[in-house]
């Protein structure tokens, strides 16, 4: 299973997407069972823009019980896999989880901004984004404006008069 793996592992870094994902289900058909052959060929299919069949994989894998290595970024693709495909709410759960289970991670937060901007809180999306940005740019004047960005990240509809 191992040789197999790393086989299907290194076609998919070589951008061999699709033989990839055959060599992975194949692999699935063996060890149904095994949460990291099945998160690897979710992954696949989020490549090959296949996202309707990648879920199933996500879901098997994260029940199955992942490493976390492997949790954090299952969480992360099926968030937003459910975003692609219009699963708002489901998206928002799934990535909340990631949030509370990887706080330092934050593409989770992103990913999560852009579930709440197809959900219409535009507000929230943009506070958790502005937020992000100051906390992890080193451009030198956006840290410059960081007080100020943090200080409007949630009053983005006051006027000042």
């Amino acid at each position: 299973m191992e040789k197999e793996l790393s086989a299907a592992l290194h076609l998919r870094a070589c951008g061999e997407y699709a033989k990839s994902n055959s060599l992975l289900l194949d692999l699935v058909q063996q060890f149904p069972k095994d949460a990291s052959i099945l998160y690897q060929c979710a992954w696949s299919f989020d490549l090959l823009g296949e996202e309707r069949k990648a879920v199933t994989y996500y879901e098997k894998a994260i029940e199955l019980k992942l490493h976390i290595d492997e949790l954090e970024g299952a969480l992360l693709g099926l968030g937003s896999t459910y975003r692609t495909l219009g699963e708002y709410e489901k998206s928002r759960k799934t990535l909340l989880q990631g949030i509370a289970s990887f706080p330092e991670n934050k593409a989770f937060q992103v990913f999560y901004a852009m579930t709440l901007y197809n959900l219409k809180e535009h507000n929230q999306a943009m506070k958790l984004l502005l937020t992000c940005l100051v906390d992890t740019t080193a451009d030198e004047q956006l840290v410059n404006y960081q007080k100020a960005i943090r200080f409007y990240a949630d009053k983005l509809d006051v006027k000042w008069e």
